[in-house]
């Protein structure tokens, strides 16, 4: 939970229990459904819960903005965005029944009434949304081709609707097609932990 206040000072006492509540939550529910590599569960805050906030770094959502979180597994990124930004609705989309289960019941113990939670094909959703985001889900160039109809023309912010996607690695291949128009973030300058050393943010507009 520190990793959290460090970065993000500004807490309200109730998003603070809602961050602290996760620990046990995702504990108890990974014992049941595999969301998050047991070796990994104890870095829950670091390696998840911040790692999804990157995105608030990055940017402020309007209130009424809707957004996707596509690929959502356990409720990363939705679940700490959805805390974070609790004027903003969110969808969270996962094609594994199993794995929406655990972000719809972990959502509902702390309260958030911001998250919906649909088990689906991300090609089967047809709403529209400011904004898509995902963690490590596919490739960028699929990811647009399956989340691009799903891109409101309404403006509500002050960055452009697009995909804001969390990856790692080397990205120059999938990034190679959008090199003019994406903007590549490394959350090591966000995060001091060397685990972000590799991570990036990728903003791509598709408005």
């Amino acid at each position: 939970m520190k990793s959290i206040e460090t970065y993000f000072p500004a807490l309200t006492i109730e998003q603070k229990q809602q961050f602290e509540s996760l620990s046990g939550l995702y504990t108890d529910w990974n014992a049941k459904i595999n969301v998050i590599s047991r070796k990994d569960i104890h870095n829950l805050y670091p390696h998840h819960l911040l790692h999804s906030l990157a995105i608030a770094r990055y940017v402020r959502f309007t209130p009424g903005s809707v957004i996707m979180d596509v690929g959502t597994g356990g409720g990363f990124p939705g679940v700490p965005l959805a805390i974070f930004f609790p004027g903003v609705q969110f969808v969270l989309l996962d094609s594994i029944g199993k794995k929406v289960r655990v972000a719809k019941e972990v959502s509902e113990a702390i309260g958030l009434k911001n998250v919906e939670t649909v088990h689906a094909r991300v090609e089967d959703e047809k709403r529209k949304f400011h904004f898509i985001v995902s963690r490590a889900v596919m490739p960028l160039p699929e990811l647009v081709k399956v989340t691009r109809k799903n891109i409101s023309r309404e403006q509500i912010n002050a960055l452009p609707n697009g995909i804001i996607c969390l990856k790692g690695g080397d990205l120059s291949a999938e990034l190679h097609p959008f090199r003019r128009v994406a903007e590549t973030v490394s959350l090591s300058d966000y995060f001091s932990d060397p685990f972000f050393r590799t991570k990036k943010l990728v903003y791509l507009p598709l408005s």
